[in-house]
């Protein structure tokens, strides 16, 4: 059974984890991931027992736009509906938001897709990024 939760007392070595099993990059920037998290406008995670399983958060103005930069379910968990409910709690609390925006790549772009999220008109997607994962 799958447990969903806004706490942000999340156990460091869990979050790690969670990212290195997915092989994304802020995994080595430990400190500024967790903060990151923590600061964040918006976080729901799953949790399978005591294990942290999964996490979306969302950075937003509060009123007009949301930006949902990380969405992870960890590889031994996925296919099991758990990004979805993630994505759709964050969703829900921003539904009446006029800009609802996120990067995807990948297989992942499938997924959004499959959630109502559309290419945004003839926008390039850019950025300064010092990771290597993408």
């Amino acid at each position: 059974m799958i447990r969903y939760s806004q706490t942000r007392d999340l156990p460091p070595d869990q979050v790690i984890a969670l990212y290195q099993a997915n092989e994304w990059s802020s995994a080595k920037v430990p400190d500024t991931l967790l903060l990151a998290l923590r600061d964040s406008h918006s976080l729901v995670t799953a949790w399978h027992g005591e294990t942290l399983v999964g996490l979306g958060n969302a950075i937003s103005d509060g009123h007009l736009v949301v930006y949902y930069p990380h969405l992870l379910v960890h590889p031994d968990f996925q296919g099991q509906g758990i990004g979805t409910e993630l994505l759709n709690r964050l969703k829900e609390k921003y539904a009446s938001f006029h800009m609802h925006m996120l990067t995807a790549d990948g297989q992942a772009i499938k997924f959004y897709e499959r959630h109502g999220f559309r290419r945004a008109g003839q926008t390039q997607p850019m950025w300064i990024y010092s990771g290597n994962d993408h």
